[in-house]
């Protein structure tokens, strides 16, 4: 749904715009199709994105985006206002992809003109008053990339559904170091996400690295450079043969998206760096769980926004990216965990077993 203004609105083109996508990181790639569409149907506008601190790695090198602005996810008073000063109408267009309180405010406040996704439910509606067009966000039945895509639809113009990734020279030549001379398939594995509901068992990550390496793919364990996210993947790396890559903490996010680029396979749980994985074109195979695959499931490098690429239940394939999803018959259930916090962890996850990972590895045909 938009306001009536939408068809005047949309003729005039923008010299400044400002995409407000304050979420985690995954949120912020899977905005990255709705700023390029902006950007082929405007290439003279200059086009900034204001993130979460702490998420902008993702957008590193993106050739559509002139800045990246940050705000804390609890900002201080003084330093908030700062920034609210900062923005207030210096853009002709503002886009609010969250449909949040602050990111809303955000977009109003930036914004000469601006337009955002909200719930149209009792006690979300004063929003409606604040933004020039909004559409109706469905947060059960429509994924995160299409749904962003309808702001494109609302400002006629053409929807491009490719997820960017990006990144510089001196990623891909950090990348060139930790591979050294060796050739032949490559693997990756990312055995961490950032929450411990989404998170799969160590022993499985061993069996999977160790079945690669067996059979002549080398293995690069990735991973942040949070200290509980190193010593997890040491773990692992400590107990398999020689030869692993353990690039945990070594690499910034475009550093990743540099190696993904020359990788033949990737494993990884639902999580940012398995969105990257299948923007990328690899063949990739994402566990999940609790998450709703329909809404949140990896985006595969090529498919177009006329459809979900994912139905909401079951093991399941979407061009080059399988879901692996936990079999239990609450999954998905939407929750953080069995105990419904981010630090429980989630038994249908727990309960996929190796073989299953391997089974789909053996199915992937690649070139040495």
């Amino acid at each position: 749904m938009t306001s009536h203004a939408a068809g005047a609105q949309a003729s005039r083109a923008p010299g400044r715009i400002l995409v407000v996508v304050t979420r985690r990181i995954g949120d912020v790639l899977l905005a990255t199709p709705l700023i390029r569409s902006l950007k082929q149907a405007w290439p003279a506008a200059q086009i900034d994105v204001l993130v979460f601190a702490g998420t902008q790695g993702v957008l590193t090198a993106n050739p559509d985006i002139h800045t990246v602005h940050t705000v804390p996810e609890r900002p201080g008073l003084a330093a908030h206002l700062g920034l609210l000063m900062q923005l207030f109408r210096r853009y002709e267009l503002a886009l609010s992809l969250v449909p949040g309180d602050r990111p809303t405010l955000y977009a109003w406040l930036a914004g000469q003109r601006s337009i955002g996704l909200l719930l149209d439910q009792p006690g979300q509606r004063w929003k409606q008053h604040l933004l020039d067009q909004w559409v109706a966000l469905d947060a059960a039945n429509t994924h995160t990339v299409r749904a962003h895509l309808q702001l494109a639809g609302a400002l006629g113009i053409p929807a491009v559904s490719d997820v960017v990734l990006s990144w510089s020279p001196e990623d891909a030549a950090a990348v060139d170091t930790l591979l050294g001379k060796s050739c032949g398939a490559l693997a990756v594995l990312h055995p961490y996400p950032k929450f411990r509901y989404k998170m799969w068992h160590q022993q499985g990550w061993v069996d999977i690295a160790s079945w690669l390496l067996g059979n002549g793919i080398r293995v690069v364990l990735t991973g942040g450079p949070d200290a509980d996210e190193r010593a997890y993947v040491d773990a692992i790396a400590q107990q398999l043969p020689a030869g692993v890559i353990n690039a945990a903490g070594q690499l910034p996010l475009g550093g990743v998206a540099a190696l993904l680029a020359r990788a033949q396979f990737y494993v990884g749980p639902d999580t940012a760096v398995t969105h990257m994985a299948a923007a990328s074109g690899v063949p990739t195979i994402a566990l999940f769980g609790p998450t709703d695959p329909l809404k949140w499931g990896p985006w595969p490098q090529g498919h177009t926004a006329a459809n979900n690429p994912w139905r909401r239940g079951g093991d399941q394939r979407s061009g080059h990216v399988q879901i692996i999803q936990g079999r239990a018959t609450c999954v998905p259930c939407g929750h953080e965990g069995c105990e419904r916090h981010i630090g429980s962890t989630s038994d249908c996850l727990l309960a996929i077993p190796a073989v299953a990972i391997i089974n789909r590895l053996k199915t992937i045909s690649y070139a040495k």
